[in-house]
């Protein structure tokens, strides 16, 4: 099992983790797009906002759509999706996002390219 590990402490808020998502994932260089974001915190700096992979998803979802994987990862199978956004309106985490321009809503799959791209050591896929 798998998850990417936040650590808000340590980010500089430099957003490379947003670009290299979103142009990953949506090919382009778009916030909106992007399965993780960060904000400015006031003076403790920033908060990263990030799925935990709780699950919650899954069982808010009206259709078999959302699922865990073998390895832990909540997943969205697009093709099932029917856009209710149930999952979005009651993810604990406000993590399930959604974008006019997209079919279904899109979450972290905690695939590591963030991480491997953080400068301060931020993000970390953690093994559990």
């Amino acid at each position: 099992m798998k998850r990417l590990i936040a650590k808000s402490e340590l980010c500089i808020g430099c957003r490379l983790c947003e670009e290299v998502c979103s142009k990953a994932y949506r090919k382009e260089n778009n916030r909106e797009k992007s399965a993780i974001r960060i904000d400015e915190n006031g003076e403790k700096g920033y908060i990263i906002h990030v799925c935990n992979q709780c699950g919650t998803c899954i069982d808010i979802c009206q259709v078999p759509a959302i699922t865990r994987d073998k390895n832990g990862i909540v997943r969205i199978k697009k093709d099932l999706c029917v856009g209710c956004l149930s999952c979005v309106g009651n993810c604990p985490t406000e993590t399930m996002y959604y974008h006019d321009e997209l079919t279904e809503p899109f979450k972290c799959i905690a695939c590591g390219l963030c991480a491997k791209e953080c400068p301060s050591g931020a993000l970390e896929i953690e093994e559990y």
